[in-house]
């Protein structure tokens, strides 16, 4: 498609559905011709600075040369076969970098498209686990408020029962245990009453528990919560103590947000089981992973049914495969940390926003930066705001984030900050 051709949006508005929008009052949509390295290109003229890294997925900007050419190549060769009886160089190679750079005891890898189908297979292998050791009681999930794990009915069913968006589908999503978001913030003191509660749960409900689910260290699109490493690890403790299998979800801290490449390695722990996505490819293709131990994947093979009961139709896909190897093998070349430390250290300018009577609250971890309100954002008044800045950010509730590539400048990361401090200044939310 040529870039200059013009964007119908009034068919955009009257028949295209987009994220968590209304058909009847939708929220206004930006027409986007190109992206180039942390810019995004909108056919009004405007040029903007990318704060949300595509929904924290690419990591290395946009139209990186080794990315774009890992993909033609791949395209021109072989752009997808089933997964069912086949294999293929790009599945196997990326297979062994998951391994290779996860924490040592996960060892069997399902490829999956998206992050919520990563945590529905996780889901599954943490109950067909149990079915298969003859423990049918073990049928539930645990986890804790404020999370969020993707759109999908079973991902939905570990979301907050409360403040998510998915509580209206309460009455049809299989019913959990929930325990309290954890409290005690990252660089402070873990309080022991917080673990005493946690370890309670786990005593009362353990004879019908398959498994834990959290997002480690960073809880993100249900409140971007940052919590101390403590918690995750008296969380393995109880796990192996009372028998439960730990599932993780990495689908956006991993790949280096949190300024380690797992947020889990905070606490020094590994999962039984692991969920991977948003960034593998660097923000190119979809494409997730669920990784786990021998112990799970040989026990769900021991059972009944002998296999996974899941088999995308895109599980595997040759041209995401190849993409992700890209990434990966581009993370590591560029130094990562030393950018995440980097981008960290700029984000600073963002606890400026302290001085405003509307902020609650200022925090910053590894590549990521929150500025939480007291009061819900007007995602359309402040988008506008931010439009005219030359800045892409889109908040959610009363929290104003960024999440930038890890190729974005200091210069450009001031531009953020200050676009930030403006909008809340000026009340364009």
């Amino acid at each position: 498609m040529n870039k200059n051709q013009p964007i119908d949006l009034d068919f955009d508005k009257q028949h295209i559905w987009h994220p968590y929008t209304s058909m009847i009052d939708p929220l206004p949509v930006y027409p986007v011709t190109h992206t180039d390295k942390n810019r995004i290109f909108l056919e009004t003229g405007e040029s903007l600075i990318d704060g949300m890294a595509s929904w924290w997925s690419a990591l290395h900007g946009y139209n990186h040369p080794k990315l774009v050419k890992a993909m033609t190549e791949q395209a021109s060769q072989m752009s997808h076969v089933m997964f069912g009886g086949i294999t293929h160089a790009p599945a196997v190679n990326l297979c062994k970098k998951l391994v290779e750079i996860t924490p040592e005891p996960l060892q069997r890898v399902f490829l999956a498209d998206s992050g919520s189908v990563s945590v529905e297979v996780a889901i599954k292998m943490a109950l067909q686990y149990w079915l298969s050791q003859g423990r049918q009681s073990k049928n539930k999930l645990m986890t804790a408020k404020k999370g969020y794990h993707g759109d999908t009915f079973a991902a939905m069913s570990v979301c907050d029962p409360v403040n998510s968006m998915h509580s209206m589908y309460q009455g049809f999503l299989p019913e959990h245990v929930f325990v309290e978001a954890p409290q005690s913030k990252f660089n402070a003191q873990q309080e022991e009453a917080e673990l005493a509660t946690l370890e309670q749960a786990f005593a009362e409900h353990h004879t019908e528990l398959a498994a834990f689910i959290i997002e480690p260290i960073v809880q993100n699109a249900g409140g971007m919560n940052f919590y101390n490493p403590a918690y995750l690890k008296k969380l393995r403790a109880l796990c192996d103590q009372y028998d439960v299998l730990l599932i993780l979800d990495e689908i956006a801290t991993g790949f280096g947000r949190t300024g380690k490449m797992f947020a889990c390695e905070h606490a020094d722990i590994a999962p039984d089981i692991l969920c991977v996505g948003k960034a593998l490819t660097g923000g190119c293709m979809t494409l997730s992973a669920t990784l786990t131990t021998d112990k799970v994947a040989l026990g769900i093979s021991q059972g009944e049914a002998k296999a996974l009961m899941h088999g995308p139709t895109f599980m595997g896909n040759p041209l995401a495969c190849a993409t992700a190897i890209a990434s990966l093998e581009l993370l590591e070349q560029t130094d990562w940390q030393a950018n995440v430390e980097r981008v960290y250290q700029a984000m600073q300018n963002l606890h400026r926003c302290e001085t405003l009577d509307a902020v609650k609250e200022v925090r910053t971890l590894g590549a990521i930066g929150v500025v939480e309100l007291f009061e819900t954002v007007d995602v359309a008044k402040i988008q506008k705001f931010f439009i005219q800045k030359g800045l892409w950010i889109r908040p959610f509730g009363k929290l104003i984030y960024i999440m930038p590539p890890y190729i974005t400048s200091d210069e450009d990361i001031a531009h953020l900050s200050h676009g930030i401090y403006q909008a809340i200044e000026q009340k364009a939310y």
